[in-house]
């Protein structure tokens, strides 16, 4: 490929050159709007400003003008009120997509000369969560992204040719920043403007190019199921997957619906990339990348992707081979005491993940009248058919026994939590402040909406019944199925929120129970208001049958 360096991106013009797709942008283009832009910005006075942007192709413009206008950059997490109040006193100005901002249109004006950007002048903030959840603020120099899209390349490049480079991933953070925009950007791919959230999305966008690989997330790629168009889909050329771990089994259907097992990517916002691998097993550490150990075990990184002598301490812990290679055993960051006693949440979590029940884990303190762990669990297909067909207790049973084998009775959960999925944030991780907040809250009472389509008056909804719902442990322990009466419930809840309807409830007409509802099943309910003779119809149905259906009768006014 006919690599660009960042530092000359925005010299001679290049219009047979192509950066972006979904709408077109050329190079020429690409330049021409980040040189108007840089011109708006220093009209402004601008010194600081903060970029949020959907569309990476912005992005990139925003990034390159301010740079060449001498602007540092902040690329906030998100848009939300106390990110924009944490923020407010270190810019000048939020450039985004949102009402009521700056837009990059509204910055256009004669443009600059084109000049060589300075690799040691040009600063990006990056903010990360941390494991805690308390937000960070790295810095980073045009020559530390540079060093490390250049190492991109030599590692992969070749197997890359010109695929078209499609992220589900936000371009906001580092793993998306790099691979989504600034590695294309050099090396003269094109990039899909837009995060593809969904596999359908993805599995779209893949089909409109002869070659294409994926920058993807692991809560995406296990989400990956048996509906897409895997043969058509085998021709991506690489996968790769950062911003948490990748689940085995994830790892695994992947390699054999694609004939290639996903690249992995270690790393954070304040080391930059660490070290890739496919297939599991050890890590291997990019070129130049210098690791050792404290005394504790934890991970110390030098590289060119951090600043000249300095010494990254991370919280991993890890056991580094003779030949450099390395394993990950866990956080030290996630060490807590009970009752005096070190207890490992990575150790108990890698634990709990071993049993065949468990797809993902994650296990926090709860602090109540006496301190003890919890567990927020995602069950795999065999083990959300243990719970539909055992129930709760027993399942938690067998799960603490396993757990017995790994640690002492104080360190097994007393509370658990069954999820369909782990909340991951924008960056791909779950911080521990957000593990205990969901080990208190209550278990959900109601179904997750999926979606929602209105036509003539009437609405259809795709409904997630959570494995947890409260109902289940009275309905029945050992076999949990959806009460009618809750069935019920949600139709008038649902129906309320959706239509006009009478308040006062009067009596239900034409019930019929035909299928039962299990936890963790995905159902329909599709709702319709007559509103001459006052009646609600609704239904439910699984994929294949009739679950229920009846008429509830509404009125208006006191009895």
């Amino acid at each position: 490929m006919n690599w660009i360096p960042l530092e000359r991106m925005l010299l001679k013009a290049l219009p047979e050159r192509a950066v972006a797709v979904e709408p077109g942008l050329n190079h020429a283009q690409l330049r021409e709007a980040a040189l108007c832009l840089a011109a708006g910005l220093q009209a402004r006075g601008v010194r600081h400003v903060a970029v949020h942007l959907e569309d990476a192709a912005d992005l990139a413009v925003a990034l390159l003008g301010a740079w060449r206008a001498g602007v540092r950059v902040l690329l906030p997490a998100d848009l939300q009120a106390q990110t924009r109040q944490r923020w407010a006193a270190d810019v000048d100005l939020w450039l985004t997509d949102q009402p009521g901002d700056t837009h990059p249109g509204d910055l256009q004006q004669t443009p600059m000369p084109p000049a060589e950007l300075d690799l040691d002048h040009c600063w990006l903030s990056l903010c990360t969560s941390g494991s805690s959840g308390e937000p960070k603020r790295i810095e980073k120099t045009l020559r530390q992204l540079n060093n490390e899209v250049h190492a991109l390349e030599q590692l992969w490049g070749a197997d890359l040719g010109p695929a078209c480079m499609i992220g589900s991933v936000a371009a906001q953070h580092i793993y998306g920043l790099l691979f989504r925009v600034l590695w294309p950007l050099c090396a003269g791919r094109t990039f899909i403007r837009r995060q593809m959230a969904f596999p359908e999305d993805l599995q779209r966008a893949s089909r409109e190019h002869p070659a294409f690989s994926w920058v993807a997330s692991p809560a995406l790629l296990k989400r990956m199921g048996d509906n897409l168009d895997w043969p058509a889909l085998s021709s991506v050329r690489r996968v790769f997957s950062s911003g948490g771990a990748l689940p085995a089994e994830a790892a695994h259907s992947l390699q054999q619906r694609l004939g290639q097992w996903p690249t992995e990517i270690f790393g954070s916002s304040e080391t930059g990339g660490i070290a890739w691998r496919q297939g599991g097993g050890l890590w291997h550490p990019f070129a130049n990348v210098e690791l050792s150990q404290d005394s504790d075990g934890a991970l110390l990184v030098a590289s060119p992707y951090l600043p000249a002598g300095h010494i990254e301490h991370t919280a991993d812990a890890v056991r580094i081979s003779e030949d450099g290679r390395f394993e990950l055993l866990g956080r030290l960051d996630r060490i807590v005491k009970l009752e005096e006693k070190r207890i490992s949440l990575p150790m108990l979590e890698q634990a709990l993940i071993s049993h065949d029940w468990v797809s993902e884990a994650r296990l926090g303190v709860v602090q109540e009248n006496r301190a003890s762990l919890g567990a927020l669990v995602v069950l795999s297909e065999t083990g959300l058919h243990a719970l539909r067909n055992l129930g709760r207790r027993a399942v938690t049973e067998a799960l603490r026994r396993h757990l017995g084998g790994h640690c002492e009775p104080l360190a097994l959960p007393r509370r658990w939590r069954w999820l369909r999925q782990l909340p991951l944030n924008a960056q791909g991780k779950l911080p521990q402040a957000e593990v205990e907040a969901l080990l208190l809250a209550p278990r959900p009472k109601t179904a997750h909406v999926l979606e929602q389509v209105e036509t003539d008056g009437e609405w259809s909804l795709q409904l997630a019944v959570p494995p947890d719902l409260a109902y289940f442990s009275g309905h029945f322990p050992t076999a949990p199925v959806l009460p009618g009466v809750v069935q019920v419930d949600w139709a008038v809840n649902l129906g309320r929120q959706l239509l006009d309807l009478p308040p006062r409830f009067v009596g239900m007409e034409a019930l019929k129970f035909q299928q039962l509802i299990r936890p963790g099943d995905e159902i329909q309910l599709h709702l319709r208001f007559d509103r001459e003779r006052g009646k609600l119809y609704f239904a439910y149905r699984n994929d294949t049958a009739a679950c229920s259906s009846g008429r509830i009768v509404l009125g208006v006014g006191d009895a």
